[in-house]
């Protein structure tokens, strides 16, 4: 086994996870509760940018994000059943990190406009929250069924991994 999710990325992924299911559960019941729910989710966003810069190898941008090119050619290698096994975030994974980032981002601010003084009761910024949200819904579902994939593909439970941080060692085949 080898180390590859630090505490800080399980423990925002879990953390964030917690945030969501709550804003989402308390969206039209506790508005105090969704409201405190979306701030630590942007706050745990904010966090995550920063170690994204800064934190450990396998946490940082700069080791998962492809360009857009890798990331097609990594999507239709899934639909041949020839996709490699990467030890940090494959292509795919990586680009949907920045894409839920951004639609937690997106949800978070727009939520927060509606409870400003400027934006408060404004349709498009209310459409927009709504949008954001049931957007960042499909994404996470998206995001599960990929993880469900990878799992079964590579015979790997990447929740697991999430939990404990650790994940097969490399095999020849596979890319660090």
């Amino acid at each position: 086994m080898v180390r590859v999710w630090d505490r800080v990325v399980r423990g925002f992924h879990w953390a964030l996870v917690l945030s969501f299911v709550t804003a989402w559960l308390t969206s039209h019941s506790s508005e105090d509760i969704h409201h405190w729910a979306g701030y630590a989710a942007a706050a745990l966003v904010s966090m995550r940018l920063l170690w994204g810069v800064i934190g450990t190898p396998y946490a940082r941008f700069t080791q998962f994000l492809r360009d857009p090119a890798t990331v097609v050619q990594y999507l239709l290698a899934i639909l041949s059943g020839r996709e490699a096994r990467y030890i940090g975030h494959n292509p795919a994974g990586g680009a949907m990190v920045i894409v839920l980032i951004a639609a937690m981002a997106l949800t978070a601010l727009t939520g927060w406009l509606m409870a400003t003084d400027a934006f408060f009761g404004v349709s498009w910024v209310e459409a927009a929250h709504s949008l954001a949200a049931h957007g960042l819904l499909l994404l996470v579902l998206l995001h599960i069924g990929g993880v469900v994939l990878a799992s079964f593909r590579h015979r790997e439970n990447l929740v697991r991994a999430m939990v404990t941080g650790q994940k097969r060692k490399a095999e020849p085949a596979d890319i660090a």
